[in-house]
């Protein structure tokens, strides 16, 4: 449903530009409330990165902040996420979420896979 694209393997220092856009049109413009990037590193939990609100908003995870930038195009109801200086720890899969303002529920992105070598 949503389609999260832009990961790889890059060396520690590089840059990835993750994209999560609403593949099947499940949204109808300018109804995505919240949309969130989450990632899950091997036998972790899950966990939130950045998110963004439909007033941009924007909210980082303390590991992330000055080297990630959540941004949305609300038109295309899409997320994206830049990665700068990335360490071996952003290693993950990870996961876009966009919660709905017509019903609130949240679906979720097939995940992508960011591996940052050393």
């Amino acid at each position: 449903q949503l389609q999260a694209s832009g990961g790889g393997l890059v060396q520690v220092g590089g840059s990835l530009r993750l994209s999560c856009r609403d593949s099947r049109s499940i949204f109808s413009v300018f109804s995505v409330d919240t949309m969130s990037w989450y990632r899950q590193a091997p036998g972790k939990q899950r966990d939130l990165v950045a998110s963004i609100t439909s007033g941009s908003s924007t909210n980082y995870a303390d590991s992330v902040k000055g080297r990630f930038t959540i941004s949305r195009d609300n038109a295309k109801n899409t997320v994206y996420l830049q990665m700068n200086s990335l360490k071996p720890e952003d290693t993950a899969v990870y996961y876009c979420n966009f919660i709905s303002t017509v019903t609130w529920n949240e679906y979720w992105g097939q995940g992508t896979l960011v591996t940052v070598s050393s």
